[in-house]
């Protein structure tokens, strides 16, 4: 049985996967500490913590609230930075036999770019994620995802800086997220990875105030699932770019829910604070379910559920 797929099919390096499940952004750290107990090469991808230019200690605590069927964080991109990622951690990535990919965010277009300039070239490195689920502080703060025009920009600036595949993190704070595929595919992007977390707040009804000390935070987990599973289907209905599925995903059932609706392929986040194995165990029920029913190719069933009698 063949599981596995490709997330840059129209960049010549391509992107291949040993199989669809991968590590959400932020949930995973970097690999380092799960690769020491773990068999981390029989994963698709890993994908690293959010990085910033400079090193970011984060928002005050408490920044994470367990929700029903969730939870909330406000972590505020904490982080070593590009300079230290690139010095301590690519080196252990270069070492292993499952593409690392970095998960990028920055305060500008151009910051965009000279983070993808960065890290071209970078030992261990294989792919750029670029999270445009983050403000703009060029235009007061608007997430550069939620305007198709500055989502391209972020594409364009990138591409000029590095010669790695491009996968673009979209934000599920819109009215709808075609335009911002549409966008991104046209400036070149070589894949999408849809979607992100959800503005959500939770109170403390003794303290009379919001349990995370930011205010507000992102929701993640099983509640928002059938969300993600809707934006990804729309994703699919206007790209033909591998589309990388992120929300809620713990389970196989979950991961072929999320294939069948056009993703190439899944990440697994909230779930690895419950389980540290739940991506193996993810990809475990996936391979049994596929040879229950006799998939011979995974590819098989991507995008099936498009196509109803």
């Amino acid at each position: 049985m063949n599981l596995a797929v490709d997330l840059a099919p129209h960049h010549k390096q391509q992107l291949q996967l040993r199989n669809p499940v991968m590590t959400g952004s932020g949930t995973f750290s970097n690999g380092i500490e799960l690769a020491k107990h773990f068999e981390i090469d029989a994963l698709g991808a890993v994908v690293s913590k959010g990085t910033t230019l400079r090193t970011r200690r984060g928002n005050s605590t408490p920044r994470t609230i367990e929700t029903p069927s969730g939870m909330i964080n406000a972590i505020g991109f904490q982080n070593i930075g590009v300079g230290a990622l690139m010095r301590n951690i690519a080196p252990t990535w270069a070492r292993w036999n499952v593409p690392a990919i970095v998960n990028v965010m920055g305060e500008s277009v151009e910051e965009y770019g000279i983070l993808a300039k960065r890290l071209d070239g970078v030992d261990g490195v294989s792919a750029i994620e670029l999270n445009v689920s983050c403000p703009n502080v060029d235009v007061g703060g608007l997430e550069f995802g939620q305007d198709p025009k500055t989502a391209a920009e972020v594409v364009s600036e990138a591409i000029r800086n590095t010669s790695l595949p491009l996968l673009v993190k979209l934000t599920p704070s819109i009215t709808d997220i075609r335009p911002v595929v549409e966008a991104v595919t046209n400036a070149g992007a070589h894949a999408i990875t849809v979607a992100n977390t959800i503005p959500a707040l939770a109170i403390d009804i003794e303290k009379r105030q919001a349990e995370i000390a930011n205010g507000f935070g992102g929701l993640s987990g099983p509640a928002i699932r059938p969300i993600t599973l809707r934006l990804v289907w729309q994703a699919a209905s206007v790209t033909s770019l591998p589309i990388v599925a992120s929300g809620g995903i713990a389970n196989g059932k979950d991961a072929i829910e999320f294939l069948m609706a056009g993703a190439t392929a899944v990440q697994v986040g909230t779930a690895n604070f419950l389980d540290p194995r739940a991506p193996w165990r993810v990809l475990e029920e996936l391979t049994d379910w596929c040879k229950t029913h006799e998939i011979q190719d995974v590819r098989e069933i991507i995008g099936v559920a498009h196509h109803v009698d």
